[in-house]
């Protein structure tokens, strides 16, 4: 009979208490010291638990926290969307892995201590860390499923609660706890630990290597190109650029520098060109489909990137449109459906200014032509995105109409899911399209259709999200970070 670990003592690691903390990196260092010391302590004992028949002791750690009171309506700078919190209270997150986020939290701790003149407590929380997240990143070991031991997993361990990993906070549920404190940040330990393992997944790179930039694309062509880009700012010293990472975290510091051919791909290829303080530039190709785009930034978000752009192809439904003409989304027609429960689809999903004036400065400066002459090649509107690849072979009448009553010059199957959950994250989003096919107008997208115009753009599409994340990179953070992004109630951090 398997012995139930409430009959089974309890072992923790001996890790130091709350302390109040005046200066941000000496926070983050005690994060990372109770961090460090609950995973070492799991390991040990997993290790030791595996040469056991019958393990005599339950062993638990718990995540840190960050814990911050103010008994004061002071008035903050209300320029600021992110850094302070609007009333008295106790707020309070759970931590994960501070080594990889310890820029973030530096400054995020840091903005609050610097607002409010006051301290942050930081100390071990009541949230367990389970044993699956602690294992994470170590060469050659995995938690075997439960049932492949001589003991049961659950009756020793803590594993993966998905009853408290959720996205209660950024959908707007989480105000306050139950206890009422409210949240500090967007995400918990546990909701975060669960994306970073999924990335890790789905694109065949670790965490670490994601930079605050991120496009995606939904074209193979794209990655050769970011490769060539890449190799091109490897060999220009000048270029702040230091790596190149593909898939299987392979990473070139040279332009000469040998990538292997993976054996497969994973599902949404990532790659990454590298600056110090990961302000580079993350490409993920999620393929085509909404569910792609909503499961890669569900996970992104976690990373709390600084901007996500869709690079890809559409359909022009315009008659005025050519192939390689793109659309500058400024609205967006949701019927992609992935995202309903989380985001209802009355919610507007906004235009972000920097976004935009980054976007179009960057095809004006890509592609030579400015003011009414930009007209020629790129028009700005309302994209559509549906959930039906195949949607011409059906009843057009319905969803025809609906497109001409919308206003939409271009429709797509990811743009506004990743716009949808930019909005619902606060991580700042757009879409740059470039049109592949005029299916309203006879031109389909069949081999041998592109002319030499839709090449010679294609080419240039990619370098036009490059140019623009390097514009919005040079942007005050406190700029980019727009409070149309922010609600009611917010959490402090980012």
């Amino acid at each position: 009979m398997t012995i139930s670990h409430r009959q089974l003592p309890l072992k923790s690691p001996e890790l130091p208490g709350p302390e109040r903390f005046q200066d941000a990196e000496a926070a983050v260092d005690r994060l990372t010291e109770i961090y460090d010391g609950g995973v070492g302590f799991l390991r040990a004992m997993f290790t030791e638990a595996l040469a056991q028949t019958k393990p005599t002791s339950r062993y638990r750690a718990y995540y840190p926290e960050i814990r911050f009171s103010t008994a004061s309506y002071a008035q903050i700078d209300s320029r600021l969307s992110f850094g302070h919190v609007a009333e008295p209270g106790t707020y309070v997150t759970t931590i994960t892995r501070p080594d990889l986020f310890r820029n973030y939290l530096i400054q995020q701790i840091g903005l609050l201590i610097e607002n409010h003149g006051l301290p942050v407590a930081i100390g071990p929380s009541a949230t367990p860390l389970p044993l699956h997240f602690a294992m994470g990143g170590v060469d050659g070991m995995t938690v075997p499923q439960d049932g492949a031991m001589e003991f049961s997993l659950r009756d020793v361990f803590d594993v993966p609660d998905l009853a408290t990993t959720n996205d209660d906070i950024v959908n707007g549920y989480g105000f306050p706890y139950g206890d009422g404190v409210a949240p500090l940040a967007p995400f918990t330990a546990q909701r975060i630990d669960y994306s970073l393992a999924r990335l890790a997944h789905y694109t065949a790179t670790d965490p670490e290597h994601f930079q605050n930039h991120v496009l995606f694309t939904n074209y193979q062509f794209y990655v050769e190109e970011f490769e060539a880009v890449a190799r091109a700012m490897l060999a220009d010293p000048n270029s702040g650029y230091t790596s190149f990472v593909g898939t299987g975290n392979a990473e070139i510091t040279t332009s000469d520098g040998v990538l292997p051919t993976p054996a497969k791909l994973p599902q949404m290829p990532t790659y990454h060109l590298k600056r110090p303080n990961s302000a580079g530039i993350t490409l993920v190709n999620i393929g085509v489909g909404p569910s792609n785009a909503k499961t890669a930034t569900d996970h992104i978000a976690v990373l709390r990137p600084h901007a996500w752009l869709m690079v890809g192809h559409c359909a022009g439904l315009r008659n005025s449109q050519r192939l390689g003409d793109f659309v500058l989304a400024h609205a967006y027609l949701r019927e992609d459906h992935v995202l309903d429960d989380d985001l209802p689809v009355w919610t507007p999903i906004p235009p972000l200014a920097e976004i935009q004036t980054s976007l179009e400065q960057a095809v004006e400066d890509v592609t030579r032509l400015e003011g009414y002459e930009l007209k020629r090649i790129m028009r700005t509107g309302t994209v559509a995105t549906i959930d039906n690849r195949n949607w011409e072979l059906r009843d057009q009448s319905g969803p025809v109409q609906r497109l001409s009553q919308s206003r939409s010059i271009a429709l797509d199957m990811e743009s506004a899911t990743i716009a949808a959950n930019g909005f619902r994250f606060r991580v700042p989003y757009g879409t740059l399209l470039c049109v592949s096919d005029k299916p309203l107008h006879g031109e389909l997208k069949l081999p041998g259709m592109a002319s030499e115009f839709y090449r010679t753009q294609v080419a240039n599409h990619l370098l036009i999200g490059i140019r623009a994340m390097e514009l919005i990179r040079d942007m005050p953070l406190e700029r980019i970070h727009s409070r149309k992004l922010r609600s009611f109630e917010e959490t402090a951090f980012l």
